[in-house]
């Protein structure tokens, strides 16, 4: 898929970063991770992040990640595009870029660099090394240590053609509208704070009307719902389950450190699909938490686990 292909399936429509599946000893398990992406295709996501931040890239080691990654292409080959990440210092980061590109994905997610602050420079030479270190298109990530200017952005879509893609997850208005109306429509714009569906209406008036669904990883269905009201501008569906699910999910979200995806991990051992634990320095929920989150999915009604037992049942 070439770069200019990826920016049109990133406007398309709902986006989503799969679960890494770890069993009771915290290693790898690749054929509940196939399984997942099996369940999850016929949902409708226009594409899939493998081993990204929900997918816990931070704790997979190089092998691991290419296990993730390869095994993510041959079980969607076809059928869903699947894009990588790349993250840390730019060495390592350009080594997983090469990986990702060699394993057959169709595109790369650039995840803020490791702890340590950068100029607008050092970020600059950052990212054109790992866009010319491969032909796939390539999404920067704004968040944390990496925020990027409008100036260094609109930079880089100058020297990097296959630079296609902007991702947020800071909230900051005045520098989203600032880097949207220098790049225009050169790049894709995604939305990517946790739980996107809270911030969607904003981000879509400000000319992003795409993001990411962590949800969508253990109720799928009404992920897909709620993206399909978005799309249309049905406020009142919209309205109804963020009020109903989203903000208390938030707030149950927010009690702990690392939660954003924990909880993600909770809903799909709920929902009959369990991922397993995560990995350290993140921790899972506490049962009272789990059944917090339980009672609130149970709110949704039953169509959305049921369909999801239905077809785990059938596979």
């Amino acid at each position: 898929m070439k770069p200019a292909e990826l920016k049109k399936v990133l406007e398309s429509g709902l986006l989503s970063f799969p679960l890494t599946d770890f069993d009771a000893q915290l290693k790898f398990a690749p054929k509940p991770y196939a399984q997942r992406l099996e369940w999850l295709m016929p949902y409708g996501a226009s594409a899939l992040f493998a081993a990204g931040g929900t997918g816990e890239f931070f704790s997979l080691e190089p092998g691991e990640y290419s296990q993730v990654i390869k095994l993510a292409v041959d079980t969607c080959r076809g059928r869903m595009p699947i894009i990588g990440a790349a993250g840390a210092g730019t060495m390592l980061a350009t080594q997983y870029a090469t990986e990702t590109e060699r394993a057959g994905a169709q595109g790369l997610l650039l995840l803020p660099h490791y702890l340590t602050e950068a100029s607008q420079e050092g970020l600059f030479n950052h990212v054109q090394s790992i866009c010319r270190s491969v032909k796939l298109g390539v999404i920067v990530y704004n968040r944390g240590a990496a925020r990027y200017s409008p100036e260094t952005v609109a930079k880089l879509a100058d020297t990097c053609p296959n630079l296609i893609g902007y991702k947020d997850g800071v909230g900051d208005i005045e520098h989203f509208v600032s880097v949207r109306r220098a790049l225009g429509d050169r790049v894709a714009y995604l939305g990517g704070l946790p739980t996107a569906e809270v911030f969607a209406g904003a981000y879509k008036a400000m000319g992003c009307p795409v993001y990411s669904s962590a949800v969508f990883n253990f109720i799928p269905k009404t992920a897909i719902e709620f993206y399909e009201a978005h799309a249309r501008g049905d406020a009142a569906t919209t309205g109804r389950l963020i009020d109903q699910f989203f903000l208390p999910y938030v707030a149950l979200r927010n009690k702990g450190q690392g939660y954003a995806v924990s909880i993600v991990k909770a809903g799909a051992t709920i929902a009959g699909h369990t991922a397993g634990p995560v990995r350290p320095p993140i921790s899972d929920l506490k049962p009272a938490e789990v059944e917090e989150l339980r009672a609130l999915i149970g709110k949704l009604g039953s169509q959305d686990l049921a369909k999801n037992r239905t077809q785990k049942e059938t596979a």
